[in-house]
């Protein structure tokens, strides 16, 4: 998987990412992913590959949208992908069963994109959100029917699980 020259890109660290998987391996097969801050697509990848029945990809930065791309195409996949800022995409981008919220780690984007997926209500019922952030990042705490169902902590990484309720 081809990854950024720079660091304005970070991607997910493989102990991070194989614990994720590990906690929503049995939510991927047949759901509509959402890759929010896509950097180089490696978690909406791995869940096409593991059966998801659909992927869209969206990042601001141009050479993310390229990355994904190349590596979308390496791995004989296609799928939607969108130079575009989340919080505008959010407002249009139809709904999905799982979403990953990775922001830059200092671009104050945690609540803003949280709770703005809260407000649009872009998650099915039974639907996840799994959020990254620095262990001390404090992440809201957002309105039925959505809700927080665990944090995790790997080194100074933490993970957040969000879950809207089925009605």
């Amino acid at each position: 998987m081809k990854t950024p020259s720079n660091y304005e890109i970070r991607p997910t660290a493989d102990s991070v990412k194989e614990a994720v998987f590990n906690i929503i391996q049995f939510d991927i097969e047949g759901r509509r992913v959402l890759d929010l801050f896509a950097g180089t697509g490696q978690l909406g990848i791995e869940c096409l590959s593991r059966g998801a029945a659909g992927a869209v990809f969206v990042d601001k930065s141009q050479e993310a949208v390229r990355i994904v791309r190349e590596n979308l195409k390496s791995c004989g996949m296609s799928a939607p992908v969108f130079q575009e800022d989340a919080l505008s995409f959010l407002e249009h981008g139809g709904s999905f069963d799982l979403i990953f919220v990775d922001p830059p780690y200092d671009a104050g984007l945690y609540e803003p994109v949280l709770k703005k997926i809260n407000l649009v209500d872009i998650l099915s019922d039974g639907g996840i959100i799994i959020c990254e952030a620095r262990r001390e990042t404090a992440l809201p705490t957002l309105t039925p029917p959505y809700g927080k169902r665990r944090e995790y902590g790997y080194g100074k990484t933490k993970i957040c699980i969000y879950e809207k309720e089925s009605s």
